[in-house]
C-alpha cells in the first residue's frame, strides 16, 4: 500500500444482504468481515467508523442482524465492508442459532475475497467463548484478526490500558495474526487505528 492511499470509510453505501454464501455478491475485490457478539458494540462501531448513524443496524434488541450485510467503500465495489450475524444473546430458537453458524462458518472458510476480520468485543469482557471460536478459526484459516476492544470509555484509562495489555498477553502466540486496540464509538477513540489496519487490507496488491 502507498503511504498517500487511503480510503474513505464516509462514502460506504449500503450493497445487499445475504442470507447464505450462495447470494453473497461476488467474490472478487476486497472485503473485511466485523464479527462480535450481539452486545458488543459491533454495528456501533461501523457507524462511527463511517459517520452514519443508521448505516449498519443497532438495536436495543440482541441479535437483530440475521443476515450477512455488505457495504461498499469508495466509487466501485471492489472493497467491502460486511457485517455478520450477531451472536450470544439473540432470543432465538436453538435451531435458527445453530442455521447462523452454518451459514457463517461457510461465509468465513469459503468466501476469497475475504481479507481480514474484525473481532469486536467488550472491554470489560474480552475473549468470550464466541471469540475463542473466531480466533481458532482464523488460526485455522491463516487469516489475520484484529481485535476491536469497545466501550473503552466505559473504563478509566487505567483499567482500560491493563484490560489492553491482558489481551495483548493473551494473544502472544498469534501475535503474528492478531493485533490489538481500545476503542469507543461514544467518544471516536480508535478511529483512525481501525481505519489504518482496514486499509492495509483492503488496498493490498494482490500477489501475482
Amino acid at each position: 500500500m502507498q503511504d498517500a492511499e487511503r480510503l474513505n470509510y464516509h462514502t460506504a453505501k449500503f450493497l445487499i444482504s445475504a442470507p447464505t454464501l450462495a447470494t453473497c455478491p461476488a467474490d472478487d475485490g476486497a472485503e473485511v468481515a466485523f464479527a462480535g457478539r450481539s452486545n458488543a458494540g459491533k454495528s456501533s462501531a461501523i457507524n462511527t467508523l463511517t459517520q452514519q448513524n443508521a448505516l449498519a443496524r443497532t438495536s436495543k434488541t440482541p441479535g437483530r442482524t440475521q443476515l450477512i450485510n455488505f457495504f461498499t467503500v469508495g466509487s466501485t465495489a471492489e472493497r467491502r465492508l460486511v457485517d455478520l450475524p450477531g451472536y450470544g444473546f439473540a432470543k432465538v430458537p436453538e435451531s435458527v442459532k445453530l442455521e447462523w453458524q452454518r451459514h457463517l462458518a461457510d461465509y468465513l472458510r469459503r468466501r476469497r475475497s475475504l481479507k481480514g476480520t474484525i473481532l469486536v468485543m467488550d472491554v470489560r469482557h474480552p475473549l468470550t467463548e464466541f471469540d475463542q471460536m473466531m480466533l481458532g478459526w482464523a488460526d485455522n484459516e491463516r487469516m489475520p484478526v484484529h481485535l476491536l476492544l469497545t466501550k473503552a470509555d466505559k473504563l478509566k484509562r487505567g483499567a482500560a490500558m491493563s484490560a489492553l495489555q491482558k489481551v495483548r498477553s493473551a494473544m502472544r502466540e498469534w501475535e503474528d495474526l492478531v493485533s490489538v486496540q481500545l476503542f469507543s464509538s461514544h467518544n471516536r477513540q480508535g478511529v483512525d487505528e481501525l481505519s489504518a489496519r482496514l486499509d492495509s487490507w483492503l488496498l493490498e496488491k494482490a500477489d501475482i
